[in-house]
């Protein structure tokens, strides 16, 4: 008999952290300490950020057996949602949502303060993968959400906009140019390599006349300077985003040598599954007796991590419901 699951997206989630939280499912403990790099170009109108995840998309990636399309798709969705959130000052999640009439009808990745990295793509049963497996093939019509979430008692910041372009990198820069009319250029890579998965991003931004750029540089010059900048970040290839043996600043230095480029301090990325068997538990007693009992299948209670693809089980005669008046009324 097939197994019930009660599938889990955002509410495994824990404010301890790792190393504190015992009751933790036993997935990888990586980092990447050199996950994002920023830059800038001194005294124009241009910053930026390097994303190399390393192997940590490889452990982020092979969690499910999705097809090889599905999980570059998923990749590419992590360096960007890692891309952005640390260019913000923010202190919770930021994450990136896609839903759409397509074969994967839904795509999440998220992104903590402190580079804590997870993401997750459902694939439609008894999906065939089309010949050219572009973002847009495989998510059809629908949406594109970036949140900030920094809590229950804060207000989350959340931008949508439609699916447009037929890459994930086109999807984002319709986001930007629609909904934070903010300058951009995304370039996103994520393939098997014989190291294992690996996924990059490289992101550039036209910042506003303000402080870092040179006060004499014209408006025309800077606009130069910025169509410039675009143009040499379009001549990084794949396999440069995705080499190991490839340093961030000399690639950065390979990029935009002759603009002078500058690297900021690198910020680490991690493995950032946050699911609990505690919070879990504590979920499973918001349900009423009914659900419960529908739930359980010989006894047990099976719930399922759709991050890391972890299976908790809960024996039924554990679990206690909660009186009507306290039960969740969103189990989000």
């Amino acid at each position: 008999m097939a197994k019930r699951r009660a599938c889990l997206y955002l509410w495994a989630m824990t404010t301890l952290p790792p190393f504190l939280d015992r009751t933790r499912p036993d997935v990888p403990d990586l980092s990447v300490q050199r996950g994002v790099t920023p830059f800038f170009l001194p005294k124009q109108p241009v910053r930026g950020r390097l994303v190399r995840l390393g192997p940590l998309a490889d452990a982020l990636l092979t969690r499910h057996e999705h097809p090889e399309p599905l999980r570059a798709l998923l990749g590419q969705a992590l360096a960007l949602v890692a891309s952005l959130a640390t260019a913000l000052k923010f202190s919770g999640t930021f994450s990136l949502q896609a839903k759409g009439d397509g074969i994967v009808p839904m795509l999440l990745a998220d992104c903590t303060d402190s580079g804590a990295l997870r993401g997750y793509a459902r694939l439609a049963e008894g999906a065939i993968i089309p010949p050219v497996p572009t973002a847009r093939a495989l998510m059809g019509d629908g949406y594109l959400a970036f949140t900030v979430d920094q809590g229950p008692d804060t207000e989350r910041h959340q931008g949508i906009v439609s699916l447009e372009g037929d890459t994930l990198a086109e999807m984002a820069l319709h986001y930007f140019s629609t909904s934070e009319q903010l300058p951009c250029a995304i370039h996103l890579a994520c393939a098997a390599t014989p190291a294992g998965w690996r996924a990059s991003a490289l992101i550039i931004e036209r910042i506003a006349g303000a402080g870092g750029i040179d006060p004499d540089l014209s408006e025309e010059a800077q606009e130069e300077a910025w169509r410039t900048a675009k143009i040499l970040a379009a001549t990084i290839t794949e396999g440069e985003l995705l080499d190991d043996t490839l340093p961030p600043d000399r690639l950065l230095y390979r990029l935009f040598h002759g603009e002078g480029v500058a690297v900021d301090r690198p910020r680490p990325l991690a493995y950032g599954c946050r699911c609990s068997r505690a919070r879990l538990a504590d979920v499973l007693g918001g349900f009423s007796e009914d659900d419960l009992d529908h739930m359980t299948i010989e006894g047990d209670i099976t719930m399922t991590c759709e991050f890391c693809n972890v299976d908790f089980r809960f024996p039924r005669a554990d679990i206690v419901p909660a009186e009507p008046a306290e039960r969740r009324e969103d189990h989000r």
